[in-house]
């Protein structure tokens, strides 16, 4: 019965952790010089692009932060599966190592060719997740270009955003619902900036809510051919940890009972039915009145 109850939480929290709502807006193309001084590499959310030939999207979300910038910077899109589920092209695991591979193929072929180019990594949800991995990885010394060329990092929605990261904008409680990456960004932490509304639960997940995080675990590594890192075991650690402190199985199989899993239910209907996930260009993030993806814009620009 407790297993049952368990694997009910995971099915109430399981569209939270593998997939979003978006809204696709269309976007302008950017006519860059061979070598720019900038180079951004955006990675879009979920369902806002595709690797099907017959299928045509926008940039959404990004398209309000890469449309502004001036003609003499770079802006690639990173095309890939970014789907969730496993009865679509992929996975989650495996959408997000495609998005990855892409946006570290991008970068690693503008840099081959142009020595002075700078690069910045721009993502949106699943496209968040994607853009901060490829930014750890860089930060730590193990990316295809050194970390001095990643001159800014913006991740709007970041499932793996961590409470230490700089976030820009009001405090939102706890980490993303994959928990955070372990190490952080390294050497690009400096350059590195998050954005989560209030109530976004992909980006904002309390730390006892151990269903979710469970969810968000296997989430992160849900691709067949994930390799068992010790990164996985440390994170897995993590929660077990927590678990252990916050009272064991009991506690979780008090967030799995019924009722709990009803109130998670409803969570998520609220959640969905508030569209704070779909907000990022309206949410105000400073005094000023600029908002998330005009924020980024500016911060952009000013690096071009």
């Amino acid at each position: 019965m407790r297993v049952k109850r368990v694997l009910s939480g995971f099915g109430a929290c399981v569209v939270t952790v593998f997939g979003s709502v978006v809204a696709v807006g269309a976007g302008t193309a950017q006519a860059a010089p061979a070598c720019p001084d900038l180079h951004v590499v955006a990675i879009p959310g979920t369902w806002e692009t595709t690797t099907d030939p017959g299928a045509h999207r926008g940039p959404g979300m990004l398209g309000a932060v890469t449309d502004p910038l001036p003609d003499s910077v770079g802006v690639d899109y990173v095309t890939y599966a970014a789907t969730a589920f496993p009865w679509e092209t992929e996975v989650y695991g495996a959408s997000k190592r495609q998005a990855v591979d892409n946006a570290r193929g991008i970068i690693a072929d503008v840099a081959q060719r142009c020595d002075n180019t700078n690069f910045a990594l721009v993502g949106y949800s699943q496209g968040a997740d994607a853009a901060g991995d490829l930014a750890a990885e860089i930060g730590t010394g193990l990316g295809v270009v050194p970390s001095s060329r990643m001159v800014a990092v913006g991740l709007l929605s970041d499932p793996r955003r961590s409470e230490g990261d700089t976030l820009i904008g009001p405090p939102v409680v706890g980490n993303g619902s994959g928990g955070p990456r372990i190490g952080g960004f390294g050497m690009v932490t400096p350059q590195t900036r998050t954005f989560c509304v209030a109530g976004d639960l992909y980006c904002s997940t309390p730390k006892d809510d151990f269903v979710t995080r469970l969810a968000g675990f296997l989430a992160q590594n849900s691709s067949p051919v994930a390799p068992l890192t010790g990164k996985t075991m440390q994170e897995a650690m993590v929660i077990a940890d927590d678990l252990m402190a916050a009272g064991g199985m009991s506690a979780l199989d008090a967030q799995s009972s019924d009722g709990a899993n009803q109130d998670r239910v409803d969570r998520l209907s609220e959640f969905y039915g508030s569209q704070v996930h779909q907000d990022y260009r309206q949410y105000v993030v400073d005094e000023n009145g600029a908002t998330a993806t005009s924020w980024l814009a500016n911060w952009l620009n000013s690096l071009a």
